[in-house]
């Protein structure tokens, strides 16, 4: 018997509304993919996120994971060598490129949708499928030698002086090298420890797959069911990074012939994004220090007021390369993070000056706390700023990855930052600022091509007068006559060549 005409009717619009349910209901647990859709963008954003980073470096081959992950995204397939790979990539103004961190491997990529098959098979390719060829595994393990004894060592101080106050801070960790390793590290590395970096790490246990943009349904199911191929394998255990306190104010002096002095500070603090305490101490520390935010504390201390140079910054998160961003990164999410405080080039001879005047500043901020007139005009700045940080799918696809991560619910830290600005109280900052900050237990890491008498002075607690090119205010001159013998009382001054730095 055949079913009548309005029977018909009756089971297609069941099967509508089963579809229509299907797409609004929130993913089960065991989905795989983070979505981001974007109905209005005539592109695809990718990532594949790996758990897994430099921490997962073995002792002694310090920089395989990062040169994994070089060999992934600018390597040979065994579909096609590097050359194949460009030339078509080209045509289809397509790209892909990976990030390593501490504790996150992702590859991202971007596409037009019209272009979409061709450059998901070159995608995917890419990590499923790597070739780990000779000739590639030397060219990118040069690179990444070349970074560390030349570019970082000789051509990026102030990159140098924050990567040695984090090795120094994290000593004893799984944080403790830069991510891109060691030079012995990198040294003893050999093309059969990457193959079985991948086999151990790249698991399908260990991956997840994300997009964003105007991306069709289909695409979901295939991106996510690419993870089936991956090896299989183990899961990484939960990794513990418990950095040692300093005690009292240590200095680290980078011996480096000719150089100005670069300056970081800073220590472990425990507090993490998504916690309400998170997002109080971001107020004080915006007000403190933006990164290159002309209205930061510090900023006008040290370069308006006094010229001394371009810039000065704090941070409550990992902040890579700074020099070469002006928002907040993403995919460098971790556990344990640290409070630091950027003090950019500056001449030799103003150093201890604009260190003490740092240092100076964060006490009366942690003791004093800031008034109501600093809190309301930074909580409305950041309730506007913020939106800056995530201006493509891109950026908001990495925010969303980083959310799954930190564990953060609902719409995320995006959302969650605009609804903070609008519900922190001051007296919230204020706790925020004296439970998680402090001054006394410091390391201060400084490349200087002045160690003899910046030791000496550091060590003596000697006055540092500075000298002005032009006329000042009375009232900075005044100010400065507190700085010049504020007390910095450094427990301990050492000296270490730059050559040393980073070579185990």
């Amino acid at each position: 018997m055949f079913p009548t005409k309005q029977a018909y009717w009756v089971v297609v619009v069941l099967i509508l509304i089963l579809i229509f349910v299907s797409c609004i209901l929130p993913r089960s647990d065991d989905s795989r993919a983070i979505l981001l859709p974007v109905l209005d963008d005539p592109t695809v954003s990718f990532t594949i996120w790996f758990q897994v980073g430099s921490q997962n470096d073995p002792s002694g081959k310090e920089g395989l994971a990062a040169l994994t992950g070089s060999l992934i995204s600018s390597g040979a397939t065994e579909v096609n060598d590097y050359k194949e790979i460009l030339e078509k990539l080209y045509p289809l103004a397509s790209e892909y490129s990976v990030h390593v961190d501490k504790e996150m491997t992702t590859l991202n990529g971007r596409s037009h949708i019209e272009n979409l098959q061709e450059y998901f098979a070159l995608l995917t390719d890419a990590y499923l499928r790597p070739d780990f060829n000779e000739g590639d595994f030397k060219r990118l393990k040069n690179d990444q030698l070349n970074y560390l004894e030349k570019t970082l060592r000789y051509a990026s101080d102030e990159e140098l002086c924050k990567e040695v106050l984090s090795e120094i801070i994290f000593t004893g960790t799984p944080y403790r090298h830069p991510v891109q390793g060691t030079v012995a590290g990198l040294q003893s590395i050999t093309l059969d420890d990457v193959r079985s970096f991948y086999e151990r790490f790249y698991i399908r246990g260990n991956a997840r797959v994300a997009l964003g943009g105007g991306y069709p349904s289909w695409l979901v199911e295939r991106f996510e069911k690419t993870l089936e191929d991956l090896p299989s394998g183990q899961v990484n255990e939960e990794s513990t990074v418990k950095p040692t306190q300093a005690e009292g104010r240590s200095v680290v002096l980078v011996q480096k012939d000719n150089a100005d002095a670069s300056i970081s500070f800073g220590f472990p603090i425990s507090v993490r994004r998504g916690e309400r305490d998170f997002y109080a101490l971001w107020i004080a520390n915006s007000w403190l220090g933006e990164h290159r935010n002309s209205s930061g504390r510090l900023y006008n201390l040290i370069r308006g007021e006094r010229g001394m140079n371009y810039g000065n910054y704090s941070y409550i998160e990992a902040f890579p390369q700074g020099g070469s961003r002006f928002m907040p990164p993403v995919n460098v999410a971790r556990k344990q993070q640290m409070f630091q405080v950027w003090i950019r080039t500056l001449p030799n001879s103003q150093a201890q000056f604009a260190l003490r005047a740092a240092v100076r500043q964060l006490v009366e901020l942690i003791e004093k706390g800031m008034n109501a007139t600093e809190f309301e005009l930074t909580r409305d700045f950041l309730s506007k700023y913020y939106l800056h940080f995530a201006e493509t799918t891109q950026m908001r696809l990495g925010y969303a990855v980083d959310d799954v991560f930190y564990g953060i619910s609902g719409e995320g830290h995006l959302a969650r930052f605009s609804e903070m600005m609008n519900s922190i109280s001051l007296d919230e900052v204020n706790r925020a600022l004296k439970k998680y900050l402090q001054h006394e237990n410091m390391t201060i890491t400084i490349i200087t091509g002045e160690v003899k008498l910046l030791a000496e002075a550091l060590r003596e607690d000697l006055p540092s007068p500075v000298k002005y090119g032009i006329p000042k205010p009375v009232d900075v001159l005044e100010e400065d006559k507190l700085i010049e013998t504020y007390p910095l009382k450094v427990r301990s001054v050492r000296i270490v060549p730059v050559e040393e730095i980073f070579e185990n």
